[in-house]
């Protein structure tokens, strides 16, 4: 079933922004490895079969859309921040950081920036905030599954790292494995210690 998109991008281009990125996070919540971000631009009038909220799409159509998401997208970038940064920062402002690095990193500049959420990052460029917005409107859908496949696909390689934490069942999330993991272990290079403090 073919979502209904919001018009958010066609209204910008419509009072003369022609490139308008959609920007959503993967990772914020997990107790290890980078939050990631990315930036997509899409072409008027693209139409992409199956995209729909990243956390409403099973693993497998999360990764076929990967690729076509990038085919037909004018402009993208994927960029993360690390745990070192998270725990520097918090999460909020390494969020912020990689969203940032994300729209910087367009081959071609967004004039405005469309982002998931309620808060804004600063961003250098105009933008506003849409709640839920990888469900409404399209160019953030494509961000937020670009940022989700991102992320798997490098906690499924620190699985390799780090096999005793066992990544690939619950990519860093807080898990009842994870935590069992965690106190046999303790934490790994990639953990967040910051997110950690917590436990007993």
């Amino acid at each position: 079933m073919q979502v209904e998109w919001k018009p958010f991008e066609a209204k910008l281009r419509a009072n003369g922004v022609q490139c308008v990125c959609g920007v959503d996070e993967a990772g914020r919540g997990p107790l290890a490895g980078p939050v990631y971000a990315a930036a997509v631009i899409l072409p008027p009038d693209c139409v992409i079969d199956g995209l729909n909220d990243s956390k409403k799409l099973t693993e497998k159509k999360r990764e076929a859309l990967f690729d076509v998401i990038r085919e037909k997208a004018v402009s993208y970038c994927i960029a993360c921040a690390d745990e070192k940064e998270i725990d520097a920062y918090n999460i909020l402002q390494a969020t912020f950081l990689a969203m940032r690095r994300a729209v910087e990193g367009l081959d071609i500049p967004a004039q405005y920036a469309l982002i998931d959420g309620n808060r804004m990052p600063p961003l250098g460029i105009p933008g506003e905030t849409i709640v839920h917005g990888d469900a409404v409107c399209q160019s953030i859908a494509a961000a937020s599954v670009l940022a989700k496949v991102s992320r798997d696909r490098v906690m499924l390689e620190m699985d390799k790292t780090y096999p005793q934490f066992a990544f690939a069942k619950h990519k860093g999330y807080g898990t009842k494995l994870h935590y069992e993991k965690l106190r046999q272990f303790g934490p790994s290079p990639i953990h967040r210690l910051t997110f950690l403090k917590k436990m007993h």
